[in-house]
């Protein structure tokens, strides 16, 4: 009997001005006002609200439901505040799907979509931290698993959710460096592969054998389904998981950006639903998730990763992708220079550093301990507790007025430099694009806040720097004068 996960990574980009917390309108997304609202109703709404035309009749149903998925923290607080019924039908699937496998679909993501191997891991250690948070809030429950941006990892990573005592991540086949058989010799994935469909034991380096599970999708299934519309017809969909099936013990899974289904692929979503909840009951296919696999079959494998400052699924090159000219690019036009990436990452590590500095220095004199702060912090964020909760836990002693604005600026400073390295940023073909300039946005608020808070700015410094930027759009000019331009 084949055992069959389709995971969806859904996610957005954070759009909001960070100075007014609103979207302005993006042309791009026409006829929408901007990129969240179309892509809701291309895939988000679509997903939770599948219409079927089934054997039992016309059916309405909930794809999240069905398939194992995380759901970016900034884009589930949009959601939340403009699509409530959608964030209710997301919700209420994980708790679903807990019913019918005695474990939800619905895994964590660290919160800002960073790239974690080009993080300190100070921030490392809090984007995680954040995500499993928000997600304690939202789903009422802990997480098992988390999503890496990305897939992004080293073993710093790795390190850091073993310690946070994440029980398994997805990562992409050639993102696995070795594996054997407990004290057995090592066999190298380059030269001969690895089965994707099991799960693999990745053992934290201290010796104390603390261990995470890693799951590395099917490549062959994930590109069929992201970039070959394999969701036209869903006895192809289904054959194609059954044709690499293993046996009983054995699981067949693929992962993809969730807005393949409906946004990238039009009709997608009915594609996949109707596979899921048709085609697969028909045949005897099991639909489960990663949690409830591993309750069933916990890895025996060890595994280690490929070698190297961190890989990903969307760059070949590692994780260049987010700090140089390295090729892999979405968008832009042929022999668009790809130069502006590296001076971009170096002048927002600039400003991070800077409002560390400042951070430290002025938030020493009123929390009690800052960086355990700023980790706590995100339960503001998303709302789950009051600033007069959190400041009497975290104060150092009575605070005025001023004294607990300071603090407070102070936060919000360090939440807007973590969110200058959302990964869009870089991801697309210029600088001049429309997720370049909203972590510059965030950079500039980061500014402002530093001279706020009456500290050495390091806004000079920065412009130098991105002055090496150089857009290829010809009336755009370098990274300096699109930042000038917000």
């Amino acid at each position: 009997m084949t055992r069959l996960v389709v995971h969806g990574h859904f996610y957005q980009p954070p759009r909001e001005d960070p100075r007014t917390g609103e979207i302005d309108e993006q042309p791009s997304a026409a006829p929408f006002h901007d990129w969240n609202e179309r892509v809701h109703a291309e895939s988000y709404l679509s997903n939770v609200f599948a219409d079927l035309q089934t054997p039992r009749g016309e059916e309405v149903v909930n794809t999240f439901e069905r398939m194992s998925f995380n759901v970016g923290p900034t884009l589930l607080s949009w959601m939340e505040r403009f699509h409530p019924r959608t964030y209710q039908r997301i919700i209420r699937a994980d708790s679903k799907s807990a019913e019918r496998l005695g474990f939800g679909n619905a895994i964590a993501q660290a919160f800002h979509h960073t790239i974690l191997p080009l993080s300190n891991m100070r921030d490392v250690r809090t984007q995680v931290r954040w995500g499993l948070a928000e997600f304690r809030h939202r789903f009422g429950r802990e997480s098992l698993g988390i999503w890496l941006p990305e897939t992004a990892v080293n073993d710093d990573v790795l390190r850091v959710l073993i310690e946070q005592d994440v029980g398994f991540t997805i990562l992409a086949p050639w993102q696995a460096g070795r594996w054997r058989e407990p004290g057995g010799s090592w066999t190298s994935v380059a030269q001969d592969g690895i089965d994707t469909r099991v799960a693999y034991r990745y053992l934290h380096p201290d010796g104390s054998g603390r261990s995470i599970a890693l799951f590395f999708y099917d490549a062959d299934i994930a590109r069929a389904i992201a970039f070959e519309n394999a969701m036209a017809s869903a006895e192809g969909f289904i054959d194609m998981f059954e044709s690499r099936s293993g046996g009983d013990t054995t699981l067949v899974h693929a992962a993809t950006d969730g807005e393949t289904y409906g946004h990238h692929q039009e009709f997608g979503e009915i594609g996949l639903a109707y596979a899921l909840f048709v085609e697969a009951e028909k045949r005897g296919v099991t639909i489960t998730n990663y949690a409830a696999h591993l309750n069933e079959y916990p890895p025996e494998l060890e595994v280690e990763l490929a070698p190297g400052d961190g890989t990903s699924w969307s760059c070949a090159h590692g994780i260049e992708r987010w700090r140089s000219a390295c090729g892999c690019v979405t968008g832009g036009e042929p022999g668009w220079d790809l130069g502006w990436r590296a001076p971009l990452r170096e002048g927002l590590e600039v400003i991070r550093d800077a409002a560390d500095e400042a951070f430290e220095r002025l938030g020493s004199t009123l929390l009690v301990d800052p960086w355990r702060a700023r980790d706590d912090y995100v339960r503001v964020v998303i709302g789950a507790e009051d600033m007069g909760t959190f400041m009497g836990e975290h104060a150092a002693g009575p605070l005025d007025e001023a004294e607990r604005n300071k603090a407070g600026k102070l936060l919000e400073l360090q939440r807007d430099a973590m969110s200058m390295f959302t990964s869009c940023g870089w991801f697309f073909a210029d600088i001049a694009g429309i997720e370049a300039k909203q972590v510059l946005r965030y950079a500039a608020r980061t500014l402002e806040l530093i001279d706020e808070l009456e500290q050495p700015s390091p806004r000079e410094a920065f412009l130098r720097v991105l002055e090496a930027a150089k857009s290829n759009e010809p009336d755009a000019g370098t990274g300096a004068d699109v930042f000038s331009s917000l």
